[in-house]
């Protein structure tokens, strides 16, 4: 396994290359925003004060609703339906597909959003928040893919996930529109920002009222080694803010992917509804590196065909694997919900599915905490990942705290 160290886990989280350095305080940072309001200067340096700041910036944004639960004590929005009692076998959570969804309340586009798209070289504003990313702030990963859209969810009741088709440009431009509208106003006025000066954030709503907009959804998973005594280790993610358009210089568990077909083909969309098959490829590509353009035919995956698919189902069936979900969440500052789940693996499992764990992926950099075993999932290990000791996004944050709820349930 890759030795990526956490410095000892009484030192600060550093992967090798360091990754962002701290804005200026919001005073500074004001101070330094001085091109035209609408120029790409100025919103480049509002994104890069995004990612130099989001943990900051969430806490802000989470506490702007105070009505909505979170869940434990991080700042991952959520709602009490999305938290079932106990982890839930993968298999019991039903997923619906809807043809004909309804047209979501709230549009990003338009004039309401023109506060965030600058204005191009040719004196024309850009027309989405998207297509100025595409133009001024690309990452290497940035593609507008089919994506599924999260219509509604319930893991307490009958349980069930609702889902129908988006692309990852339209379902991103709400989120990322009033992220950099955050970053802005922070920038001008720090912790004193309120709803009132958030004009856009303010006509979105209730974030986790999923049929007011196109909501895009992750499958977030924390993946645990478990050994023949019990004691179990894990590994994260640092996600490189030049490869990824989402919370960049942030740490993460891993695998976690974009809930969304394999390909781009039509055809692919029903075959590819499934949470099991979108966590495999994410194993794949963030525990091996492999690359996510699958060969297919006409499009279409064959997984019974995969390898690598086929051992890690194999697992499942055997026992040696065991995947739950343990609720669902939606991050405060880009609006982006996450499913939470939980992938245990007997060690000698998870050392033979991922005796080629990469160091580096397309995403980021690989952290095992400098054991050959990875990072030990202790009570000391969670209370500082999931207390904002580090840079964590809230939705692993989140399922770290829950995992280590129903630790017992998932290490027995």
């Amino acid at each position: 396994m890759p030795d990526t160290p956490i410095r000892g886990m009484d030192a600060p989280i550093q992967a090798a290359d360091a990754p962002i350095q701290a804005a200026d305080a919001p005073g500074r940072a004001a101070d330094a925003l001085d091109q035209a309001a609408d120029s790409p200067e100025r919103w480049r340096q509002v994104r890069a004060g995004l990612t130099a700041n989001r943990q900051e910036l969430s806490r802000l944004a989470a506490r702007l609703y105070p009505d909505l639960p979170r869940v434990g004590s991080t700042d991952l929005l959520t709602r009490a339906e999305w938290l079932p009692d106990a982890p839930l076998g993968l298999d019991d959570v039903p997923l619906t597909w809807v043809e004909r969804p309804p047209a979501p309340a709230f549009d990003a586009s338009g004039p309401a959003s023109a506060h965030v798209r600058p204005i191009g070289e040719e004196g024309r504003r850009h027309a989405s928040y998207a297509d100025a990313v595409g133009d001024l702030d690309r990452p290497s990963l940035f593609e507008n893919r089919p994506s599924y859209r999260l219509l509604g969810a319930d893991l307490t009741g009958p349980r069930e996930l609702r889902l129908t088709q988006t692309s990852y440009f339209a379902g991103m431009e709400l989120g990322h529109s009033v992220a950099h509208e955050l970053a802005a106003a922070w920038a001008e006025s720090g912790d004193r920002v309120t709803l009132a000066g958030l004009p856009l954030r303010a006509l979105a709503g209730d974030p986790c009222a999923l049929d007011r907009r196109l909501a895009l959804c992750a499958v977030t998973t924390l993946t645990l080694r478990r050994a023949a005594g019990g004691q179990a280790s894990f590994v994260l993610h640092w996600r490189d803010p030049a490869k990824v358009n989402h919370a960049g210089g942030m740490y993460q568990v891993m695998p976690v992917g974009l809930f969304q077909p394999a390909t781009s083909a039509a055809a692919a969309v029903l075959p590819d509804l499934d949470l099991w098959k979108c966590m495999a490829r994410e194993f794949s590509e963030e525990f091996l590196g492999t690359s996510e353009e699958y060969q297919t035919a006409d499009g279409v995956l064959d997984y019974g065909h995969w390898p690598f698919y086929q051992r890690v189902t194999q697992a499942r069936q055997a026992g040696r694997l065991a995947v739950y979900c343990l609720g669902a969440g939606t991050d405060p500052v880009t609006f982006a919900t996450d499913i939470l789940t939980v992938a245990v693996f007997d060690a000698a499992e998870f050392d033979a599915a991922f005796g080629g764990l990469v160091t580096l992926n397309a995403e980021g950099r690989v952290i095992t905490g400098g054991h050959a075993e990875g990072i030990p999932f202790t009570a000391d290990t969670v209370t500082r990942l999931a207390g904002g000791g580090e840079p964590m996004q809230a939705s692993g944050a989140a399922l770290l705290q829950l995992a280590w709820q129903h630790r017992r349930h998932l290490l027995s």
